[in-house]
């Protein structure tokens, strides 16, 4: 203990030393994960949480908000990658089987997510949101999986795909349930329309943010033969996509699939610029996941309010995403290995799910309303944070056994 008090007075509050022990203490929980054949990511937020305040508390608050801009950079990064996935070719041969299974996935999480918590006794608004906030899933842990099995083929098509749609269609589903919420807290008239509106209006900004970013790097880099001056280029517009989609409160993950789909549609040369940036990810990933793993505090086990609701929604979330997959994949005839298989693959839930609940706690709504249902956002919070300590925790290993069940190598 005295060795962990000196650590922490002489050297924790140093941002730099932060970073380093994050990398460190990941790098040895991830090999560990997989000498016992769990994912990497799974270490990553275990050594997390054990250098976190729910373990020897080693990391200071205020290093954790100033590393998230690495965070938003490697979702900047996955983003990017998902939307690389999407070439038109792709698109014709699973386009409509793809939004079918989302909205179907989507709507059905969402729809018993919120019945089961209200049949619990939470407030309608409340169930809503959590519903909404339910039908996201983890696109980082998808992709870290992926490129670490070389995994490829039809299953990781449909996986990638129903991964950015999901992502599109949550924003929306979001927007409607907190305007339904917005007005049940202040009191006024529900406005559907305008929760619809400013949904549609978020995405449709951040596409032409993401097509501008994209067609920037592609005329700027199409006839480099200097692999240094792509990634200086690249990494350049994909920052500043990044911070404008969030100085103007878009989707930075909508913004950047769209770069990504634009480049690998207006020349199969782009994917080099991919292989250029590939060295950079993988300390990105393991500082990303052990950042997650920081702000998951176990405390939220000792509410039996926030535990059974937790339960609940974790259940309720499962049985969506996979039943939703399972039923419609079979009635269009996808193969029973992807059908069987590709639920699983939506479970872990992470940094989409945080941020909308954030967004939630720091709207002037909620600030500005009555004690009581201020309790009622922080319980709703504890219960997304309990979700998503499951999901990262259990929910990659379950990816990994599905995308290894079709697996095909790069």
């Amino acid at each position: 203990m005295e060795i962990l008090n000196l650590i922490r007075e002489s050297f924790a509050h140093h941002i730099i030393f932060s970073a380093g022990l994050l990398l460190i203490m990941g790098f040895i929980m991830g090999h560990l994960s997989e000498k016992i054949k769990l994912p990497s990511i799974t270490g990553y937020i275990f050594a997390g949480i054990l250098l976190g305040e729910a373990g020897i508390n080693l990391i200071h608050a205020d290093n954790i908000d100033q590393l998230n801009i690495l965070s938003e950079i490697t979702l900047s990064f996955i983003a990017v990658i998902i939307g690389c996935e999407f070439s038109f070719t792709k698109l014709r041969a699973y386009g409509k089987k793809v939004v079918i299974i989302t909205l179907a996935q989507m709507f059905l999480t969402f729809g018993l997510i919120s019945a089961g918590l209200i049949m619990l006794g939470l407030s309608t608004y409340v169930a809503f949101i959590l519903g909404a906030i339910g039908a996201a899933t983890a696109p980082a842990a998808t992709v870290v999986i992926v490129e670490k099995l070389r995994a490829k083929g039809e299953f990781v098509d449909y996986l990638y795909g129903i991964v950015a749609l999901d992502d599109a269609g949550t924003v929306i589903l979001f927007s409607i349930a907190f305007a339904i919420a917005s007005a049940e807290i202040s009191g006024t008239e529900v406005n559907f329309w305008i929760g619809l509106i400013h949904a549609s209006k978020e995405i449709l900004l951040s596409v032409i943010l993401g097509i501008t970013g994209g067609t920037l790097i592609h005329f700027t880099t199409r006839n480099s033969k200097n692999m240094g001056e792509m990634k200086i280029i690249t990494l350049g517009i994909i920052f500043l996509t990044t911070s404008v989609c969030i100085s103007l409160h878009l989707s930075p993950l909508i913004a950047n699939m769209t770069v990504g789909m634009l480049l690998v549609n207006l020349s199969h040369k782009n994917i080099r610029i991919m292989k250029a940036l590939q060295p950079l990810t993988p300390p990105l990933y393991a500082i990303f996941f052990t950042i997650a793993g920081t702000e998951l505090h176990l405390k939220i086990f000792t509410s039996s309010t926030a535990l059974i609701a937790g339960i609940v929604f974790i259940i309720m979330r499962a049985i969506g995403k996979y039943s939703g997959v399972y039923a419609t994949g079979h009635l269009l005839k996808l193969k029973p290995s992807i059908s069987n298989w590709l639920g699983l693959a939506l479970l872990p839930q992470a940094g989409v799910a945080i941020g909308l609940v954030l967004f939630v706690q720091g709207s002037s709504v909620v600030t500005e309303a009555s004690p009581a249902i201020q309790l009622q956002i922080t319980e709703m919070i504890n219960i997304v944070l309990m979700s998503v300590f499951f999901n990262e925790v259990l929910g990659p290993p379950l990816a990994k056994i599905a995308i290894r069940k079709n697996l095909r190598r790069r």
